[in-house]
């Protein structure tokens, strides 16, 4: 295969992979706390001694969307949504994470979990107790949590210092690579969930032309693939 071919080929396995994502997004239309992702194309440049330079593309950073979704009011007691920027701090088995989904409950032992039963922490890094006794539990905007009117403990509400180190582990999970800091402009609804922020139909629009492009690039492979055998059937009669 020669260096157009091997172009065309890397810029399918990229179409492939966006296709990939724009069919996540779709799914998760309806999830909870999801971050409609994207996909950035690149381009990779070599210079081949004693011969041109050959182009690839590239399709291997994923771009989170950070844009507000939709709120929705439960008047559930530890639902809760983020206005602005910022995500909720939970301890998992693998570490600290983030999340944007604030659907909670309590655990046998008095935690504050997620729907995973992965603890949720407060602004400390400590988990968040609930007295069994706790009653009238309230949230206010900054995440303080009280309960039959006395303060018990403040959601952790935190960022990436660098928004490109945050990375997705699954639908409404993130880890970062390096440091969190703490959100100063997002304020904390309680009885309401944030939904997803996917546009169902500008993803339909986007999976439709990435359709369109991988068929034409698949019509130059086929087209090149039959040039290069009538050059060979050409060569060895």
């Amino acid at each position: 295969m020669e260096s157009t071919g091997y172009t065309t080929l890397t810029r399918q396995v990229g179409l492939t992979r966006e296709m990939q994502v724009i069919a996540n997004n779709i799914a998760n239309a309806s999830t909870t706390g999801f971050r409609q992702e994207g996909l950035v194309f690149g381009e990779y440049v070599k210079r081949i001694e004693d011969g041109p330079s050959i182009s690839m593309a590239q399709a291997n950073v994923r771009n989170t969307s950070m844009i507000q979704g939709g709120l929705t009011q439960t008047g559930g007691q530890l639902d809760f949504a983020i206005e602005g920027g910022g995500f909720f701090l939970i301890e998992t088995p693998a570490g600290e994470r983030l999340t944007r989904a604030g659907s909670f409950s309590l655990s046998a032992f008095g935690d504050m979990v997620t729907q995973d039963g992965f603890r949720v922490l407060d602004a400390g890094g400590a988990p968040i107790f609930v007295p069994p006794d706790a009653n009238d539990l309230a949230v206010s905007l900054d995440g303080t949590v009280s309960a039959n009117g006395r303060p018990l403990s403040q959601l952790g509400l935190v960022q990436p210092t660098d928004p490109i180190d945050l990375v997705r582990e699954d639908g409404v999970m993130f880890r970062t690579n390096g440091e969190t800091e703490p959100v100063l402009d997002g304020r904390i609804l309680q009885g309401f969930l944030e939904q997803a922020n996917v546009d169902p139909i500008n993803q339909i629009a986007r999976m439709i032309e990435v359709q369109r492009a991988y068929e034409m690039g698949q019509s130059f492979l086929d087209a090149e693939n039959e040039r290069i055998r009538e050059a060979v059937k050409a060569f060895i009669r």
